[in-house]
């Protein structure tokens, strides 16, 4: 069933078949929303994505939409892995890739642009995006606005993209993550980022601490002061024999990573997403996994330790 089918209010958003030649491979892309409530979603889920970085890759095939941020965690970079099903957003999607085989799309784009279009046509009677070929490959936003006379107005954007080649797609996969040590549902993600706002404020890394009784604890050490915020009751995610190999033993032992603070508050301050479920898995002293979990989302967001 599509997502807020009993919105009254409606928008088109047609992605038309646009048509890019990358060393003589053929690629097109058309879908269609209708309901503005998805628009207004997806505008969202767009928007958080700019919080998190500048750059990411969009992973366009016949189910569903990535995007991918591939960070290096040797060089202390954090990754991201955001997945949608196209069918909860788009009444119509339609896409061909570089082959029958690869039946895929992968753009590099700057979010923030891609939002900034989105928001300016949020009360559009129509709008439609195409990737096109201009100065460079493009995905142009344009938009029929309302007015009070006859004659229509229509206001196009153009968001620059850089077409991926095949071979470097194996660097947008996935991220593997390592068994984790403990696996810990979030505290409200509002009160979490007051937490965190006011510890950036004193240092520049933030220790997170959590076991397997549902305890978390975010702590600043430094010469001057010591300054620890604890949760409790939290809960811990049942992953059953699927999920990562998680000891029951010894709940009380904490797990711990030092993450750079900023990273975190990046995160946080980019959800608007709403998600249903917010959990955080933890590899001792190596890694922070969040994972955002919606009814028709998931957005995962690797931190590396800091050393």
């Amino acid at each position: 069933m599509r997502l807020f089918e009993n919105n009254a209010r409606a928008v088109q958003l047609n992605l038309h078949c646009g048509t890019i030649y990358n060393k003589q491979v053929k690629m097109k892309f058309r879908a269609k929303i209708v309901d503005i409530a998805c628009l207004n979603h997806f505008t969202r889920l767009i928007s958080s994505i700019s919080r998190l970085t500048k750059s990411c890759v969009l992973r366009l095939t016949p189910d569903q939409l990535f995007f991918v941020l591939s960070g290096k965690a040797s060089s202390g970079g954090a990754a991201m892995w955001c997945q949608l099903s196209q069918v909860n957003f788009f009444d119509e999607y339609q896409m061909e890739g570089v082959s029958s085989e690869a039946n895929e799309i992968c753009l590099e784009v700057m979010p923030d642009n891609l939002c900034r279009a989105l928001k300016t046509v949020q009360m559009a009677k129509c709008v439609k995006v195409k990737l096109t070929k201009k100065h460079c490959p493009c995905l142009t936003v344009a938009a029929e606005l309302p007015t009070l006379s006859s004659t229509g107005r229509v206001v196009t954007h153009d968001v620059p993209v850089e077409v991926i080649p095949r071979r470097l797609w194996h660097e947008f996969k996935e991220p593997s993550v390592p068994d984790f040590d403990v696996s810990i549902y979030l505290p409200p993600l509002k009160t979490m980022k007051n937490v965190v706002d006011r510890m950036k404020n004193l240092s520049n890394f933030l220790v997170m601490e959590a076991n397997l009784n549902g305890e978390m604890n975010l702590k600043i050490e430094t010469d001057l002061v010591s300054v620890t915020t604890h949760f409790k009751e939290l809960g811990c995610p049942a992953w059953g024999s699927s999920g990562a190999a998680v000891s029951q033993a010894g709940g009380a032992s904490m797990s711990q990573v030092t993450v750079d603070i900023r990273k975190l508050q990046q995160f946080l301050m980019g959800q608007q997403v709403n998600p249903s479920k917010a959990m955080c898995n933890m590899v001792h002293q190596r890694m922070v996994h969040l994972i955002l979990l919606h009814e028709d989302v998931s957005l995962q967001y690797f931190i590396p330790a800091v050393s």
